[in-house]
This record gives structure tokens, sequence and C-alpha cells, in this order.
């Protein structure tokens, strides 16, 4: 006897935010495996830039991925993407 399987998922989608919370704690976990396995972190973030471009053209296009990635330069000065805040 053979049964029809069809995709369900778990659970309802979670909000964008909380979406983004848990994919960063995946990366999280696997960037922390990779590191345990002797991957360095410097490769571990290029080809991590490479993978989310990618995903950024396979789903917006070139173009506007491209205006996107201009006004990152600001946002890297201005530490967005620094874990550690200078005290004064």
């Amino acid at each position: 006897m053979s049964e029809s399987l069809s995709y369900r998922p778990a659970r309802d989608p979670l909000p964008d935010q909380e979406q983004k919370q848990a994919a960063l704690s995946y990366l999280n976990e696997a960037w922390a495996e990779a590191r345990h396995d002797g991957v360095d972190g410097d490769c571990l973030a290029q080809a991590s830039l490479f993978a989310a471009f990618a995903e950024l053209v396979g789903t917006y296009g070139e173009d506007a991925v491209a205006k996107f990635v201009e006004g990152l330069p600001g946002r890297v000065r201005n530490g967005e993407f620094s874990l550690t805040l200078a005290r004064q």
C-alpha cells in the first residue's frame, strides 16, 4: 500500500523579525562548528558574503543588489556591523 505524502510546514511561518533572529542563530551555530573544524574566520566571512549576495541576486536581481551594496560603506563606518561598541 502506498501513501501520498505532501509537504506541510511544521508550524505557521514566523514573523519577519523572528525569522531573521532564527536565521542568525542557525548561522552562528554553523559558524561555530566550522571554526571548531579549523575553518579560518576570514574564509568563512568571504564564503558567507558570496552565498548571501548570490541569494539576494537570485531573489532581487543584479541591479537591485548593486544599489543595496552602494550603501554598505556608510553602514560599516557607522558601526552597524560592529559587535562591540567603544566606551566613552
